[in-house]
């Protein structure tokens, strides 16, 4: 899934179509929210991991700037 959003990300930076991609992405994100949704009715109850706990934990691209890379975190 993330392939798929940095392509989305790319076509919309580079101001090209990115319909069929976010479309894409999007019926993803729709099997994800059925696959939690049949966990929890089978009796999952465990918290999930959340995304902003995994971009915590990638290390930051190199900068050329110090200052600009710690005002990033």
């Amino acid at each position: 899934m993330a392939n798929v959003e940095a392509s989305v990300r790319d076509l919309v930076d580079r101001g090209r179509d990115c319909t069929e991609k976010a479309l894409a992405q999007m019926d993803l994100r729709r099997k994800i929210n059925l696959l939690i949704g049949e966990w929890r009715a089978a009796g999952g109850g465990d918290v999930l991991p959340d995304v902003r706990n995994r971009v915590r934990l990638r290390p930051l691209k190199k900068a050329a700037d110090p200052a600009r890379t710690i005002a990033h975190r």
